[in-house]
């Protein structure tokens, strides 16, 4: 029965394909003597354990690492969605483990460049405050000459004219133009280039022949006596000089000696507080020689290096002047030896003959030892700074050329000629 059975399930496993080779028979081992029975497995039991086999779900094949390129492959697009263009695919160097991985550097956003504008220089600046004035002398100049061959003495007549009404002065002109001919008689003057150089290196003279720089000593309180009319920026002026002298490392104390101008003695503190000076003054109305005065025994007590004092603009007759300014000075010599150290006289250039006119009315009655020439910057009448120093023989200590505190610098005669002529 059992041979039957198994002659059954080998014929139908062969026509499922499940296997052709027969299962080995269980061999019996033949022993003499006394055996013991022999277990046996019967085609059922071997058929059954078969499709127990078969039954069972296969274990799934580990499937292959991903390659590179498959990692960062997209996934597939659904059937009719549009195809976007495919990415290069970056290859990526493998890493080590134990090398540390450096974090990636974050690079900014780019911005616009910041293109700071350099300032210009002092010679620069002084230049275009005396572009009117260049227009004046050397436009004119240069108009004279165009198409002249030769330079005769029409030619320095019509010269004196332009230096005239360019407020040289006539003084100053005159001479100029008598020390040209001489010039055109050498024959050192052969056209029309010849004759500015030679202009220019006159005026040159005539500047450096009074030209000296304020030069602050070391007697204390150095005093500084500053005077001139209203609205030629006096008080201004001062203001720029208290700041010159207190970034040197020196302490300034201002008087506010002008008690006649309304608020004059308001704008001279405000300037000290800006500048980091110190100040005295009374009511207004007050005695200006009361404020001087106060001012000295001020400046002695604390020890400053620097006093200026702001005087009056505001004089109806000469006689007036004179008698403020002896009164002022008297009591500044019996409080401080030898005070006023400088007495600086400020105008106005862009008054011209009227500051020229002034220039000679407080040399009379104030003793004048210096001058500050105030807005270079819009005047069209910058020549009188050569009619100052030549016709009073007055060294111009400093000018003004803008209303920054930097702005107010010491006179150099040969960069002043260079930039009237370029």
């Amino acid at each position: 029965m059992a041979e039957e059975n198994k002659g059954f399930f080998k014929g139908l496993f062969g026509k499922l394909g499940l296997g052709k080779e027969t299962p080995p028979e269980p061999e019996v081992e033949k022993k003499t003597g006394a055996q013991e029975p022999v277990e046996t497995q019967s085609a059922s039991d071997w058929a059954r354990e078969l499709f127990q086999k078969m039954e069972e779900p296969a274990a799934p094949e580990k499937a292959p690492a991903p390659t590179a390129a498959e990692a960062v492959a997209p996934a597939a697009a659904p059937p009719g969605a549009p195809t976007a263009p495919a990415e290069p695919v970056v290859p990526v160097a493998p890493v080590e483990p134990s090398a540390p991985v450096a974090p990636a550097a974050v690079t900014p956003p780019p911005q616009a460049a910041v293109v700071e504008q350099a300032k210009p220089s002092f010679f620069e600046r002084l230049k275009r405050s005396l572009s009117k004035t260049h227009e004046s002398i050397v436009g004119r100049m240069d108009a004279l000459l165009l198409g002249k061959k030769q330079i005769d003495t029409d030619t320095l007549e019509e010269l004196e004219e332009i230096l005239i009404t360019a407020d040289i002065g006539v003084k100053t002109t005159v001479d100029l133009v008598r020390t040209l001919e001489q010039r055109l008689k050498r024959a050192e003057l052969q056209d029309g280039a010849a004759l500015k150089q030679a202009l220019k290196e006159e005026i040159l003279v005539r500047l450096e022949a009074n030209s000296a720089p304020l030069v602050v000593t070391d007697k204390k309180p150095f005093v500084i006596l500053v005077i001139g009319v209203n609205g030629v920026g006096k008080t201004t002026t001062i203001g720029k000089l208290a700041a010159r002298y207190a970034g040197e490392g020196k302490r300034v104390l201002l008087a506010a000696a002008d008690t006649f101008r309304a608020a004059a003695a308001e704008q001279l503190e405000t300037w000290a507080g800006r500048v980091g000076a110190e100040i005295v003054r009374h009511k207004e109305g007050a005695d200006p020689s009361a404020v001087v005065f106060d001012a000295c025994k001020a400046a002695a007590a604390r020890g400053c290096d620097v006093l200026i004092i702001d005087t009056a603009g505001r004089m109806h007759t000469k006689v007036n002047l004179m008698e403020e300014m002896k009164k002022i000075r008297r009591v500044l010599t019996r409080e401080i030896p030898d005070a006023p150290h400088e007495t600086l006289l400020v105008l106005d250039a862009a008054t011209g003959q009227n500051a020229l006119s002034q220039a000679k009315l407080f040399k009379e009655a104030a003793d004048v030892s210096g001058v500050v020439l105030t807005k270079l910057d819009g005047s069209a009448k910058g020549g009188i700074v050569v009619a100052v120093s030549h016709e009073y023989a007055l060294p111009v200590r400093f000018i003004g050329v803008g209303e920054a505190v930097e702005d107010l610098r010491e006179f150099d005669p040969a960069q002043f000629v260079e930039a009237l002529f370029q």
